[in-house]
């Protein structure tokens, strides 16, 4: 922590959604993923949309939600080992006693061989128990057909999403710039390309700049 900054951390992380509810838009994805999260099942789920849209802190917030069992795979190590890694662990019983939830962030980026690996274990017969698998993708180019057919798509856009993105960044810098002359909100959304955590970015900035 840089005890000279104006808050503890990023201001991204900082006001990283926790729950569903509180996503900015999204009005569909927060509808879906409700119901879901009040009856869960094992299941496997593809968000895709633009960078920017909470793909990733919809599927953390989802697992939050269900007190489940986070694996998370990383961008650009979506490969044969660490996939049989974390599916290997959804054979366990969960420490919270609920799910396994598989996070596989960029799914279009995974390697030829751990897709093949998905879709034997994305079957009925091999799916691990008390498991949901998320993937997230900026486009579905990357990956075939048969494995899109094996999950549920939940597309994120970022259409309409200015003014309540404006006004997130309004209250955050009501909260941390102790009175300060703010900046035009609605041209950092625009700015942005209504990308949320690049426009906080730029809001912290502002705010260093205080």
């Amino acid at each position: 922590m840089n005890p000279s900054l104006p808050f503890p951390m990023p201001l991204a992380e900082k006001y990283r959604p926790r729950a569903i509810a509180e996503f900015v838009g999204l009005e569909r994805p927060k509808r879906i993923l409700s119901k879901f999260a009040a009856s869960p099942y094992s299941s496997a789920w593809l968000f895709v949309g633009p960078p920017g849209t909470g793909k990733t802190t919809m599927a953390l917030a989802l697992a939050d939600t269900l007190r489940a069992e986070l694996h998370l795979i990383p961008s650009q190590q979506c490969n044969l080992a660490n996939v049989e890694d974390a599916i290997r662990m959804c054979w366990y019983v969960p420490a919270s006693g609920g799910f396994h939830l598989v996070l596989v962030d960029e799914a279009d980026r995974m390697s030829n061989a751990a897709q093949l690996h998905f879709l034997s274990k994305l079957d009925a017969t091999a799916f691990p128990p008390q498991t949901i698998f998320v993937f997230t993708c900026n486009a579905t180019d990357g990956l075939e057909p048969r494995f899109l057919s094996r999950t549920r798509q939940i597309e994120f856009s970022s259409y309409g999403l200015a003014p309540d993105a404006a006004r997130l960044l309004e209250s955050i810098w009501q909260r941390e710039a102790n009175g300060a002359t703010a900046p035009n909100f609605a041209r950092i959304v625009k700015d942005s390309a209504n990308n949320v955590r690049d426009a906080l970015m730029f809001l912290e900035t502002e705010l260093l700049a205080v």
